[in-house]
């Protein structure tokens, strides 16, 4: 491929036409017109079509746009890299995923010990669905992955599971729910409002089993994938929501909130997935080492 023609390609897109990225690529439009041809050819694909007098990209320009942006990132991360004043410190790159159903809280908690290893690092993290991230991880776009869950055995991913810590679960409502409730934890919970975590949670089938045992049915109002967005409507009163005991003096902190009882018979357990089995990556190694040590 002619990655000339590729970045003539990716800065018309991102121009919006072929007029303005001919000023910025100084060059006529024929010329570049000419170029993007080129690559269409060589591809076979078409990557622009007219609408009225405008330019869109087809649905095979979309695809390529999105595979020119890593590329041109990644070369502008290598021209960073090799350019660096000599004798400075280099930069540590650090790439994490976090899956969507980890508390935003916790996610931090974890992650902040990265910053600590003695040289600087640039964190780029992104959040999505485990199995997702776990693909990311297998084609090394990520260092690690934080989960809640262990990697499971059904996915073909050659990476290895490193426990990072446990905690129970505790329940907090607001100030005017909590003054409707009465009686001890946990018979306190039947028929009072609830916001749960969504289906895809690892400790909704703990939560469900833990109900049966103690046959309360909470009237569930909510549920929710998203940990930060149950907060939010626990605050202002909605029902009833639970977080990890660990996080218990920020939680009601945060979000004005008081505990209206814990259990460890609820238990949400943190993980970090790397493809080392052995960990070298220095952010890493400091993060399992401070979940072990401090916050679990």
């Amino acid at each position: 491929m002619n990655f000339k023609h590729l970045y003539y390609f990716w800065v018309t897109a991102k121009a919006g036409g072929i007029m303005r990225a001919g000023e910025q690529l100084h060059t006529t439009p024929q010329t570049l017109s000419g170029q993007i041809k080129l690559l269409e050819d060589w591809l076979g694909q078409k990557l622009f079509q007219k609408s009225g007098r405008q330019l869109q990209l087809t649905e095979h320009g979309r695809l390529a746009l999105g595979y020119a942006d890593q590329i041109f990132s990644l070369g502008q991360d290598l021209e960073t890299a090799l350019r660096q004043v000599r004798g400075s410190v280099r930069r540590l790159d650090f790439r994490v995923g976090v899956a969507d159903s980890v508390s935003k809280s916790v996610a931090y908690r974890l992650l902040e010990p990265a910053f600590g290893v003695g040289q600087p690092i640039k964190l780029m993290a992104s959040e999505g669905k485990f199995d997702d991230l776990l693909a990311q991880l297998a084609l090394h776009r990520l260092d690690l992955v934080i989960a809640d869950e262990p990697m499971p055995s059904r996915v073909s991913v050659k990476a290895f599971n490193h426990a990072l810590g446990r905690s129970g679960l505790s329940f907090f409502a607001a100030p005017a729910l909590q003054r409707r409730i009465k009686g001890d934890f946990p018979a306190c919970l039947q028929g009072i409002p609830m916001l749960i975590p969504g289906a895809a949670a690892a400790v909704r089938q703990q939560l469900e089993g833990w109900f049966a045992k103690h046959q309360l049915s909470p009237e569930v109002v909510g549920e929710f994938d998203d940990a930060a967005l149950m907060k939010a409507f626990g605050r202002e009163g909605q029902g009833v929501f639970l977080a990890p005991t660990v996080l218990e003096e920020e939680t009601c902190s945060q979000f004005g909130v008081a505990v209206l009882g814990r259990t460890v018979e609820l238990v949400e357990s943190f993980y970090a997935v790397s493809v080392e089995r052995r960990i070298s990556h220095p952010c890493v190694l400091a993060i399992t080492d401070a979940a072990r040590g401090q916050l679990f």
